[in-house]
Parts: C-alpha cells; sequence; structure tokens
C-alpha cells in the first residue's frame, strides 16, 4: 500500500479545507465487522480539480459526492478517488470495517474472565482509515461527531463528550478541530471512577474484570493527574483545554500510551493486580505525565507534517520525567530515565538506522520508522543539555512563546526554533541554529575522555578529549559537571563546556589527585564516558556513596562498554553481584539486574562461563535477599531477579510448593507468591526442563488472572521440547487467529540460552522465513521481529545468515530495518564473544 508523500499532502490540503466530519459507528453487527458511515463537509478554493479520500474498508458500500455516486470499484491501495470538486462539498461513505486483534483500526477484545466484549480506537498513526473514512494528513484538523451503537450495557468514550440519546446510542461532540490521528472512542463495559480538578471532570477507566485493582490505586491516579495538570498548565501558560480528562486502560495494548485530546489509552499493565514496587508506580506516574504533557505539545498544538512528530514527544519524555520528580511524590524519574531508557537511545543511536532526532521525511511511512528510541530519548537528552546549556528559564520562556503563537493550530520543528530563538538573549552570543544542526540534524554520539597528569599528590594538567566515528565525525558542544572524588568519596564539582577535539582545563591545575574522574557528573550531557583504569579500579568502593543519578549513569556507561567490548561481560557481573548489598534505589537495582541477566549474561558472556556467573550473582541475590525485612520493596526486585538467575529447580518448585498448599515458604517475611511471581516462577521451571505442558495447562486453569492466558502461552513455548517448538513455529508463522498479545507471549518463549541445541535449526529458519511475518502491520512487525530474532545465536554462521536475508532486495523496509539492527547487536555480541572490539565488526 503507497505511503502519503508530503507532497501529496501539500497538494491535497491546496485543494481541501475540512469543516467538519460526521461519523455513524454501528457496533452491534457481529464479532467480525462493524458499520462505518462518514460524512465529511470540505470546501475547494480549485472546483474541478480532483484528489483522494483515505479508506481501508472490508467493504465499500457506496460513496456519494455531492449528490453523485462514486464509483467505488476505483479503490485502490487505500485511496478512493474523488473527481470535479466543487467550492462546497458533501461526501458520505458507506463501508463495512474489520475489527482488529493487532492493534490497527478499531481493536476488539473478549475479555476470558467473564466474556466481556471492549473495543477501541488504536488510529495512532495512519490507522484512522480503519475506523472512518477521511483525509488522513495531521494538517487537515476538523471538528468531529460521532454517532454510535452499541449493545445497550455499554458506554462509549472519545476525545468530546460522550452522552446518551438513547438505548444503545450515543452521541460524541462537535469536538474541537482536531487531527484524524488523534481521533479515537473506545466502548464497552468499562468501570469507571470520578472525580474533578476545578472545572476539570476527570475519569479513570479499565474492564470490569480488573476494577478491584484498579480501585486501590485510584487516590493516587488522581493525585498523580492533578498536579500533573497543574504543573504543565503553569509552565505552557495556557490552561488545560478540555472540560474532561478520562485515562483508560485497555487491553493487548502495543504501546505504553496513546494520548489524544481529553483521552488517554493506556496499557492495562498499569493496572497493578500484582504486588508493585514503587518504581513501577514510579514509571506509571512518568506515563501519565506523558500523556498529559501532549495535552498540549500534541493537542493543543499539532505538528504541521508527520517528521516533526518528534519534537512532541521529545518534549513530553522530556517533561514528564521532570515534571513527576518536581511535583509529585515521585523523586526518582532522572535516575530512572538515566538507568533505563538512555541506555536505549545510546545503543540505538549506533545502529545502521540512526538519524537524526529531526529529519525531512518524504513520506509518512519513512517519518513514522523514524519515531524510535532516538526521537523519544535522544530527543529527552538533547533538550536536557539544551536546558543545562541555556538555562531552564530562557527553555521554559521558549516553550511558552511556541504555545502563545500556535495554540489551536500546526507547527513546525522550525517554528519552535524561532520561538526559542526570540528569547535567547543575544549578547550571549548563543546560536541555537548551530545547536540544533549539530545536536538535532545529526545523528550518532560523541565519546568523551579525561586526561589527567598528576604529581605529587596533586593535578598538574587536565583535559577532555571527543572523538566521533568515522560514519558520523560531528562534534558537539557539550556542557556538563566534572566531578573529582577522592578516596573518601568527597566531591568537588567543576562545570566545563567542551566543544573540540581537545578541551584543556586549566581552572583544574593544582587541585588534589582523584581517585575518581566522573565525566558528565549529574548526567546533564549525551554522550558515551570512558572511564579510565584508575578509576574502574576504585568504583566497587566509591560506586556506593554516588548520587543515584550518578550511579545510574555509571552503570549505563559500563554497559555501553560491555557491548563496546572495551570491559568484559564477566566483570560486569562481578560488579553486579558486588554491588547487591548496597544499592538502595530500585530502579537502578531493577535495570542493572535486567541488563545482567538478559543482556551480559544471555548474549556478550562466552555460552560456557554463563552458568557460573549467573549462579556467583544468584547467591548475592540469595544473601541480600535473606536479609531484608518487612516492607523492604528491594524484596520483591530481588526476588523477581533471583527467579530469572536461579538454576535451582528444587527452590522455585518449592516456592510453588509452599503457596499452593499455604504452609508459606523459605521467603522472607512480608513476600508472598502471587500471580506476577508464580508465572515466573513456572517459565523458569519450564526452561529448565522442570514443567511439563500438562503442568503448565493445569496451571492456567487453576490459576487464573489477567495475563494467564499470555504467561501461559509463553511458557508453551518456552517448552524444552521439540514438539512444543515446532507448535509453537507453526502458530507464529501461520495462524491468523491470534491477537497481538498472543504472538508476542509465543515469540519471547521461543529462543532460551539454554536451549541452544534444541532451537540450533531454527535459526536459519528464522532468516529464510523471516518475509513471511510482513503481512502484520509496521508497529506489530517491529515488536514481533525484536521477539523473535535469535539474538543469543551469537556465532558466525548466524551473521552470514542475516547478511543473506539482507541482501534480498525485494524486503520491505519495516522488515529489513530491525533484521539489520539487531544483526548490528548480534555482530556486536559475536566479536565481544570472540575477545574482540566492535570496532572491528563488520556492519550488515
Amino acid at each position: 500500500m503507497p505511503s502519503l508523500t508530503k507532497v501529496e499532502a501539500v497538494d491535497r490540503a491546496s485543494k481541501v479545507t475540512v469543516d467538519a466530519y460526521q461519523v455513524a459507528l454501528d457496533l452491534t453487527g457481529g464479532d467480525d465487522v462493524f458499520c462505518s458511515v462518514t460524512t465529511i463537509r470540505f470546501r475547494s478554493d480549485r472546483p474541478g480539480e480532483s484528489t483522494f479520500l483515505d479508506v481501508q474498508p472490508a467493504a465499500l458500500l457506496s460513496a456519494e459526492l455531492n449528490g453523485r455516486a462514486v464509483d467505488t470499484a476505483l479503490l485502490a491501495d487505500g485511496r478512493l478517488p474523488l473527481t470535479d470538486l466543487g467550492p462546497d462539498n458533501d461526501l458520505t461513505v458507506v463501508a463495512d470495517m474489520s475489527y482488529s486483534k493487532n492493534n490497527e483500526g478499531l481493536h476488539r477484545y473478549v475479555d476470558p474472565a467473564d466474556d466481556n466484549v471492549y473495543v477501541y480506537g488504536f488510529p495512532y498513526v495512519d490507522q484512522a482509515p480503519r475506523i472512518f473514512a477521511c483525509f488522513d494528513q495531521p494538517d487537515l484538523k476538523a471538528p468531529f461527531t460521532f454517532d454510535v451503537t452499541v449493545p445497550a450495557h455499554w458506554r462509549v468514550f472519545s476525545t468530546g463528550e460522550a452522552v446518551t440519546t438513547g438505548s444503545g446510542r450515543w452521541r460524541i461532540g462537535p469536538t474541537e478541530p482536531q487531527a484524524t490521528y488523534l481521533t479515537t472512542l473506545a466502548a464497552g463495559p468499562y468501570e469507571s471512577f470520578h472525580s474533578r480538578h476545578g472545572a476539570v471532570r476527570l475519569g479513570l477507566h479499565c474492564r470490569a474484570s480488573l476494577a478491584d485493582a484498579l480501585k486501590g490505586d485510584v487516590d493516587e491516579l488522581f493525585d498523580v493527574t492533578r498536579q500533573c495538570l497543574d504543573e504543565c498548565a503553569r509552565l505552557f501558560g495556557v490552561p488545560y483545554p478540555s472540560p474532561k480528562f478520562d485515562q483508560m486502560f485497555v487491553p493487548e495494548f502495543s504501546v505504553l500510551s496513546l494520548d489524544h485530546p481529553g483521552l488517554v489509552l493506556l496499557r492495562e499493565q498499569y493496572v497493578f493486580s500484582s504486588a508493585a514496587t514503587d518504581s513501577e508506580r514510579e514509571t506509571r506516574a512518568v506515563v501519565l505525565a506523558h500523556g498529559i504533557s501532549l495535552m498540549w505539545m500534541a493537542g493543543l498544538v499539532t505538528s504541521a507534517w508527520w517528521d516533526d512528530l518528534w519534537l512532541g514527544q521529545a518534549f513530553a519524555d522530556y517533561l514528564a520525567h521532570r515534571i513527576t520528580s518536581e511535583v509529585t511524590r515521585f523523586t526518582g524519574p532522572p535516575t530512572t530515565f538515566a538507568a533505563r531508557r538512555k541506555g536505549q537511545a545510546y545503543l540505538a543511536d549506533q545502529r545502521p538506522s540512526t538519524h537524526p532526532v529531526s529529519l525531512e521525511a518524504e513520506d509518512m511511512a519513512s517519518a513514522l520508522l523514524d519515531l524510535d528510541r532516538i526521537s523519544y530519548f535522544k530527543g529527552h537528552s538533547a533538550l536536557r543539555q539544551l536546558a543545562a546549556a541555556i538555562g531552564d528559564d530562557a527553555l521554559r520562556a521558549g516553550l511558552r512563546t511556541f504555545m502563545e503563537r500556535h495554540a489551536h493550530s500546526t507547527a513546525s520543528y522550525t517554528d519552535f526554533l524561532a520561538a526559542l530563538g526570540s528569547v535567547l538573549d543575544a549578547s550571549t552570543g548563543w546560536d541555537i541554529g548551530a545547536w540544533s544542526d549539530a545536536w538535532l540534524k545529526s545523528a550518532n554520539l560523541n565519546t568523551l575522555r579525561a586526561e589527567f597528569v598528576t604529581h605529587g599528590g596533586r593535578i598538574v594538567s587536565a583535559a577532555v578529549e571527543q572523538s566521533a566515528p568515522e560514519s558520523h565525525p560531528i562534534l558537539r558542544s557539550h556542557t556538563l559537571d566534572i566531578g573529582l572524588y577522592g578516596h573518601d568519596g568527597v566531591r568537588t564539582l567543576k562545570r566545563a563546556h567542551i566543544s573540540s577535539p581537545r578541551t584543556e582545563l586549566p581552572e583544574l591545575a593544582n587541585l588534589p589527585e582523584p581517585a575518581l574522574v566522573l565525566l558528565n557528573d549529574g548526567d546533564l550531557t549525551y554522550a558515551k564516558i570512558r572511564f579510565d583504569d584508575r578509576s574502574l579500579a576504585v568504583l566497587p568502593r566509591l560506586l556506593p556513596g554516588l548520587t543515584p543519578i550518578n550511579r545510574a549513569m555509571v552503570w549505563c556507561q559500563l554497559l555501553l562498554s560491555v557491548q563496546d567490548g572495551s570491559y568484559t561481560a564477566a566483570s560486569h557481573l562481578a560488579l553486579v553481584a558486588e554491588m547487591l548489598a548496597d544499592e538502595p534505589e530500585l530502579s537502578i537495582l531493577t535495570e542493572v539486574l535486567e541488563q545482567a541477566r538478559f543482556e551480559v549474561a544471555d548474549r556478550f558472556l562466552p555460552p560456557a562461563d554463563r552458568p557460573t556467573a549467573m549462579g556467583e550473582v544468584a547467591a548475592a541475590l540469595r544473601e541480600r535477599l535473606g536479609g531484608t525485612q518487612p516492607g523492604d520493596q528491594t524484596a520483591l526486585t530481588l526476588l523477581r531477579a533471583l527467579i530469572d538467575f536461579s538454576h535451582d529447580a528444587d527452590e522455585l518448585t518449592g516456592w510453588l510448593r509452599s503457596a499452593a498448599d499455604g504452609q508459606g515458604s523459605s521467603l522472607p517475611a512480608g513476600l508472598v507468591l502471587d500471580s506476577d511471581l508464580r508465572w515466573r516462577i513456572r517459565l523458569r521451571l519450564t526452561v529448565l526442563g522442570a514443567l511439563s505442558a500438562e503442568e503448565v495447562d493445569r496451571a492456567r486453569t487453576e490459576d487464573p488472572g489477567p495475563e494467564a492466558d499470555d504467561a501461559a502461552m509463553k511458557c508453551r513455548s518456552a517448552l524444552p521440547d521439540s514438539a512444543a517448538k515446532a507448535a509453537a513455529w507453526e502458530a507464529l508463522f501461520h495462524s491468523d487467529s491470534l491477537s497481538n498479545y498472543g504472538l508476542l507471549a509465543l515469540a519471547s518463549g521461543f529462543w532460551q540460552p539454554e536451549q541452544a541445541e534444541l532451537t540450533a535449526a531454527y535459526v536459519d529458519r528464522f532468516f529464510t522465513e523471516a518475509p513471511r511475518l510482513a503481512h502484520h502491520g509496521d508497529l506489530l512487525l517491529d515488536l514481533l521481529v525484536k521477539a523473535l530474532y535469535p539474538r543469543h545465536s551469537a556465532t558466525a554462521e548466524t551473521l552470514a545468515a542475516a547478511r543473506e536475508l539482507l541482501s534480498r532486495q525485494d524486503l520491505p523496509t519495516a522488515l529489513r530495518r530491525p533484521v539489520a539492527d539487531l544483526t548490528d547487536d548480534l555482530a556486536r555480541a559475536t566479536a565481544v564473544r570472540d575477545g574482540r572490539t566492535a570496532a572491528t565488526i563488520s556492519r550488515p
């Protein structure tokens, strides 16, 4: 299907001004399709011209433009030609639309707990034509009115006010003018909780079977919502622009959240039906804050074209972490970002698909492919660096000016630069254009190293060296802090501005010789940091005394060093085992342990060394866990990690049996094996060959829960049994009945490092059969390839098979891109396992 090009969009916008959408949806017609009737009123300054409509139906039943029939047989590739436009036009389109199982259009879900049916729209960013006919581009905004027919016991929610007009009949709108990709609705027997914040009505909604779990968190969620709404209004200088704000937790959601004016859809994993740590609650609060900030940065000011979507998303991510840490009870989001998301940006920025944060996209598809971790997390990091360079006050003033100039309209990246430039004092000499070119218009990242000469316990000279890869030889200006730590942990902090290959730091001369030099103290800039040997040697002793954000930054940089081959996987895991006794920060503990298990141990450590290294970490986890007290939130994080690291099937089985018998267990006081922990243990036992298919099926029946179906499916795929692997593979490549979550459960359970011999034959099969996955939509395809790629098979033979697939000229970009990136990751792991550095790898 062709992707809308920028040239086509500009041409269509020159012919069409949309005045209103009237959409009637009938959701009572069965399990497979629903009826969609769309009337569009639009004007044209070029009467007699032609254009096209976007619609992707199961069946296009009729179309009528200004009283004359439009030939529905002309529909091709989701486009219906419209000819002989008038000055004022009425267009009505009647179609049957297919319900979705994979978040493309109107997603339909049947709750296995009670057989209730729920639907919600996923228009982002090019799926609205699967719900209603439209001119699907962001600058053609218009008011929407919906008339929705549903079963009598259902309720309907949307971006506008939804009111009942009779049994099973609801009307929404008219809304304020909004883009098609920001227009959605949800319907079903949702349970709701309500509150107010001044004149704004607040709502929280979920499926009925999760209502009890949500009820316990309603006060916290409403508090976070109120705090973030107030702070965004203060920052942007504009009140929240809607009379209502609904947040819905929906099933089988492929992303963290989708943010529409007045209605945010969130994945229902944020309704905690099992025990949750404060770190997980903090993450949920950040996701809520992200959605709230987009009420201004996407709803109030909309991107003029898809390639500027990054601006709203990067700002939303940056502001969400700041706002949450400043106005809610959660103070750790900047630390969590440094520990988790920033590392994801660093890795993405070194892959073959790296791209500038801001780039011109010639068509919708390429713009969407480039809306990724670089857009969100490097964009966030660049804004944090900008704030360090020009000051918070200037950045916030620029943001307010941008909002004042473009509220209720569309805007571009250049509009934002103009707003920011207007508030910068010309006397400072700050060139926002040059900064933007280096940080936002250039790809990849720099590496920074400190060079110190000392004598007699004092610094004689100091400098910072900056380098860039040959493929992207861009040096940037970095405003950062340098921490000089003595053997006693006392810090001397100096601000520095780095812009050249070598920046001398004469202000550090004569200071006491440091034991540890910490470039980027406070994590203000975005760069690789290379530690000198002396600093690495004292890290185990001084690391616990660093601030949380610095500990997070150090762990992130150490992982980058493992991935580059400049720090061994064995050393990393040894440091993890050593630090477990002292790390109190939940987000750091969680991320470091997950990275140690699933990145370092599974991918970069030679397979022969893996059991011993994992056993040492497991022993350290048991020791720390045994010393925890009731109420210590680290206990849950430690137990989850111990389950993942353990090779002791007897221990794991004992926990399950004692919990089932109600006799307690050897777990620390206060810990209970809830549904999440039980299924985590079952997965690990399955991988170890200590749980059979029959036991998995019995557990699914006897231990139901919100995610039991998917957890059992993942266990079945993880069975060390050739028949189970064959069945999972067949379903992954040939089933058309599985939802997005079902497919991802099978894919994520299939490959296990302990089962390398059993699954060896499937490695080549993945690379020969992967093109069969291309019929999935781009979002699901990307997630599925990432889950199903044989990332543990770090061998020259696997690389050869991957490169043979990439040599095919017929691979669609949406498939080629994740395969190329994952092959680059695999080449890194292969080089490191072979004792080489990542600089020696051959790129796919």
